[in-house]
């Protein structure tokens, strides 16, 4: 069973948590523009009309990050990122990335992110943003 779906749209990482002080206590939250991503991408993954691979199933992953070309890039280097021969080294981080759709994805994609054993990653510029993610279960690989 492989599942694939694109998230359009830039490529964004997991925000930091926040912490806000109340009387004696400490509120620890998730920052809006993550919570928004999130539910950007569970949206995306429920359109795709796959279902949830259940608890206890190893699974494999890959992400494909795709972030704008600069609008200020030479027409020379926006040729040769878009032929994927320069690479975004920017941020966000891939570890980011990676966390905010795995952790959006639990409980409706899968039981939980700690079933994932084998994951790809890869950053690439295109005209157009988006991340293709794809997942299968281990023992049904492609």
């Amino acid at each position: 069973m492989m599942v694939e779906f694109v998230i359009p749209g830039e490529p964004q990482g997991k925000g930091r948590p926040k912490f806000s002080r109340q009387g004696n206590f400490v509120k620890t939250y998730t920052p809006e523009k993550t919570e928004n991503y999130e539910a950007h991408i569970k949206a995306c993954f429920m359109a795709s009309g796959a279902g949830m691979i259940p608890q206890g199933v190893e699974i494999g992953m890959e992400i494909t990050a795709f972030y704008s070309i600069p609008k200020s890039t030479s027409r020379k280097r926006a040729a040769l990122m878009r032929d994927g021969l320069l690479r975004p080294t920017k941020k966000p981080d891939y570890d980011n990335v990676a966390k905010v759709i795995c952790d959006a994805l639990n409980k409706i994609a899968y039981y939980d992110d700690a079933q994932i054993v084998e994951a790809a990653f890869a950053k690439f510029y295109a005209d157009e943003p988006r991340v293709e993610v794809r997942f299968w279960k281990i023992n049904e690989r492609r």
